[in-house]
């Protein structure tokens, strides 16, 4: 039997956090097949519960034709859009999984109402994109995200720490979270401030990462804190063999922290406004620790709405310092 996961909206993240999903039916099916962004192809290249990795670049016609060729059993849509919806329809796959309660939920054959919809804020969001799998009476009891860099990735970032000079030991910062670069001021001050305590306190040299959206917020942040820049210089599985080697990675709630904790890397990821849920999206892995947020934001402000994101000019750095030592002492 053959399984199609469908994972073509979101981001990094999203898709990293869908891997379970593939490990829990790959218990079920012969081969699992995964349809993502093109952008977003390199998070699951490795991943060894697929048999293939396609990406949403193709006409809808020529995109169901190649899925109904395939004769697949079943399709999963982790992230629906109206256009993912329709694939598994158009090609007239006979199982379908997807949520509930949408304009496009009548293309699924098995409607899954998500967790927080019922009032549940606290559950991780592997265990709700379980719910779609177990629909299909497959789960797994490990929902650690799967991520494996590759020796290509692995000899880039070799290769960019040579270049620079950086030796091991270092710290790797994440100072963004995908929307820095929206045109709206990110406290770069104070994030510098945290980049040069951290390589301080665990006497290491600081690397600063980044995509190339975000690199000037990078950049400033690198020279405000006494590092090394590397924006926009890794792919995604170069920042993922950046962080095996780093002696901890402290980061803003994004995709690059998933991938930080996923290759087994001391992550600590930091949760600053009060609407970013960090039980729901905290970093799983073998060596992880949450930064709380504190600071009294106002209800409305949310990381798409915030004005000023106060609440990061105003971390408090010897919490994130102090759950960064805690990781460290334990390893």
């Amino acid at each position: 039997m053959k399984a199609l996961v469908l994972c073509t909206g979101g981001g990094i993240g999203d898709v990293l956090l869908a891997t379970p999903v593939m490990r829990a039916l790959r218990r079920r099916y012969d081969e699992v097949v995964a349809l993502t962004a093109p952008a977003h192809r390199d998070v699951l290249a490795g991943n060894p519960d697929l048999r293939d990795v396609w990406v949403d670049d193709a006409p809808f016609v020529a995109l169901a034709r190649r899925i109904a060729s395939e004769g697949f059993d079943a399709a999963l849509i982790t992230w629906a859009t109206l256009r993912s919806a329709m694939l598994p329809l158009a090609a007239r796959v006979p199982v379908r999984v997807g949520q509930a309660r949408r304009l496009y939920s009548a293309a699924f054959t098995r409607r899954i109402t998500v967790r927080s919809e019922r009032g549940d804020r606290t559950s991780h969001w592997t265990q709700i994109l379980l719910d779609f799998a177990r629909a299909l009476e497959c789960d797994v009891a490990d929902a650690m995200p799967t991520f494996d860099p590759g020796e290509a990735a692995r000899a880039e970032a070799q290769a960019l720490l040579e270049r620079e000079h950086i030796a091991r030991p270092f710290a790797v910062l994440h100072p963004t979270r995908g929307i820095a670069g929206a045109g709206r001021r990110w406290p770069t001050e104070r994030l510098g401030q945290l980049g040069r305590a951290l390589a301080e306190r665990t006497g290491t040299r600081l690397v600063v990462s980044g995509t190339r959206a975000d690199a000037a917020v990078a950049d400033e942040v690198a020279a405000l804190g006494g590092g090394v820049s590397l924006a926009g210089r890794t792919s995604i599985g170069g920042f993922g063999a950046l962080a095996e080697q780093a002696r901890v990675v402290v980061a803003m709630d994004s995709g690059p922290m998933h991938v930080a904790a996923a290759v087994g890397a001391p992550t600590v990821g930091i949760f600053a406004l009060q609407s970013d849920e960090p039980d729901r999206w905290a970093p799983l892995g073998p060596r992880t620790a949450l930064v709380r947020p504190t600071y009294p934001c106002p209800p409305a402000h949310r990381k798409e709405t915030c004005p000023d994101f106060a609440c990061i000019a105003n971390l408090e750095l010897e919490r994130v310092l102090a759950r960064v030592e805690g990781l460290l002492g334990h390893s």
